[in-house]
């Protein structure tokens, strides 16, 4: 057991798949973050699931397959599909905000954790300040209380690490033995051989690249309609 005490989380006949908090997260992120080109199409959810930066783990869905997490994810009343009259595709939005009950600052937490995994709350602050900009760690720490108050919990607080002083938080949408495969995983790279730093590095310059060859492709987009 990875948690400090037995949470309950969600039965699991309400739990959620990999593919299906990747999806849901994608679309909560870029619902904050590109507001004009959000609810989403297919194509540009497909691209923010498979996105190699703010991502842990990184994956490679097809369209088809985040088609069927779609699916999967209405049904359940997780996400709205969308038809404007006169347009071409189906646009897609989230409901986890009316489904929990959640503010922003709170849906940012949960989101973080979705994207990329077990966190501190100073991690969680640090990343999500382009989706919620929280003023202080207490602000966070306040946040992640109210989310493992929730019945039936969507966040549980870990048992500290050895050597570490702060805590770290996980989603519980995928179960709580998801959420104890990712603290297993952790666990297993925490201690990194010599050399590691380098490579953490050299992942972390990766990424920004990525996110800039993102921003400037949004910016292009941006051009192309005054042209």
């Amino acid at each position: 057991m990875t948690t400090e005490e037995s949470t309950g989380g969600a039965d699991s006949a309400a739990e959620l798949d990999p593919f299906e908090i990747r999806v849901l997260a994608v679309l909560a992120e870029k619902e904050a973050l590109t507001p004009d080109n959000y609810p989403m199409s297919l194509n540009a959810l497909t691209n923010g699931c498979n996105q190699l930066s703010s991502r842990d783990p990184v994956m490679h869905l097809s369209e088809e397959t985040v088609a069927e997490v779609l699916q999967r994810l209405m049904q359940r009343k997780y996400v709205n599909g969308i038809t404007q009259a006169g347009a071409r595709v189906t646009k897609y939005e989230h409901r986890m905000r009316i489904k929990w009950t959640l503010e922003q600052d709170k849906l940012a937490v949960l989101t973080i954790l979705m994207l990329r995994g077990p966190q501190t709350a100073g991690e969680i602050r640090t990343r999500s300040g382009r989706i919620h900009e929280f003023k202080s760690v207490a602000e966070v720490e306040s946040a992640l209380q109210f989310l493992i108050d929730k019945y039936p919990p969507v966040v549980a607080r870990l048992a500290l690490a050895p050597g570490t002083k702060e805590p770290r938080y996980g989603q519980l949408l995928g179960g709580e033995a998801a959420l104890a495969r990712e603290e297993s995983a952790f666990g297993s790279i925490s201690a990194p051989a010599s050399g590691g730093r380098t490579a953490q590095l050299e992942q972390e310059v990766a990424a920004l690249r990525s996110e800039v060859d993102e921003l400037k492709a949004q910016f292009e987009n941006f051009k192309r309609q005054f042209e």
